[in-house]
């Protein structure tokens, strides 16, 4: 089930980047048709084509969700970057440089390197509300805090903190995703009737929304590391207390935190490159 888990990750990855390069294609050529109107990109293929990937990759993360444990899922989600950085070469026909490619081996080899050792494994299929209580109150607090730490800082800053607030949404959306899920595999039949569900459409949203301010505040450079390794290493904590997981630790700590500072080096560098963040006005 582990393998089944990290091939759906990895195609819910694929179908974000592919959706993300799409429709930054579709912008790309309204930009240049100055007769499409303010909203002319979406009547175009390729934007239709991004929004089907979208529902489609996120079939693929619950499905993901649904059949391994959380700290596998999303860490693996993190290969969305590696992914844009493919598609965007492919479709810009602007192949990447020498530190772009050293970045994309570099955050590959850290990302398995990080699974092999940790071996997150186990888990049960639902939460008990008490738990849910004591995880989200302290994050709740903890999100508040950073937003008006973030409103009194600009640039990248500001990007990096309200980044990381993000994180926090995506993680704990993830997290409830799963545990409605489980409720269903179980044979809930009133899941509807649950909160699991309307909680994870309500953080869903706000987390969206937070993003949005996000790539607002300032460049993808210095939002991306706090995104990327905040809701892989919340969503590994999430599933160690919320889910019962297990992840290897002891002698394999300090090798671990190795790969995850690789991680989040190479998560840096290609933040830069212009095929990831859309910024096409220079050239690695």
């Amino acid at each position: 089930m582990i393998i089944l888990s990290v091939v759906m990750a990895l195609l819910a990855a694929l179908g974000n980047a592919a959706a993300s390069v799409l429709q930054r294609h579709a912008a790309a050529a309204d930009l240049a048709d100055t007769a499409g109107g303010r909203f002319g990109f979406v009547r175009r293929p390729a934007w239709r084509w991004g929004a089907a990937l979208l529902a489609l990759s996120g079939a693929a993360q619950a499905l993901a969700l649904a059949t391994g444990p959380l700290a596998v899922v999303q860490p693996v989600m993190t290969t969305e970057l590696l992914f844009t950085l493919v598609l965007a070469a492919v479709v810009f026909r602007w192949p990447p440089g020498g530190r772009t490619w050293a970045a994309f081996l570099g955050m590959a080899l850290g990302l398995a390197a990080f699974l092999l050792l940790a071996g997150p494994t186990g888990g049960t299929e639902t939460v008990p509300p008490k738990r849910w209580l004591i995880s989200a109150v302290p994050a709740l607090a903890v999100s508040i805090l950073l937003v008006v730490v973030g409103r009194r800082l600009r640039g990248a800053a500001r990007a990096a903190v309200l980044g990381s607030v993000t994180a926090i949404g995506f993680a704990f959306t993830a997290a409830l995703i799963k545990d409605t899920l489980g409720l269903v595999s179980g044979g809930a039949g009133d899941v509807f009737t649950r909160w699991q569900i309307y909680t994870a459409a309500g953080v869903g949203l706000g987390s969206f929304l937070m993003l949005q301010a996000t790539l607002r505040a300032g460049s993808l450079a210095a939002s991306q590391p706090a995104l990327t390794l905040g809701d892989s290493l919340l969503s590994a904590i999430l599933g160690i207390s919320l889910f019962e997981e297990r992840v290897d630790l002891g002698w394999r700590a300090l090798p671990e935190a190795a790969s995850l500072g690789l991680v989040a080096f190479a998560c840096v560098q290609l933040s830069r490159s212009p095929l990831v963040s859309g910024e096409e006005a220079q050239r690695w």
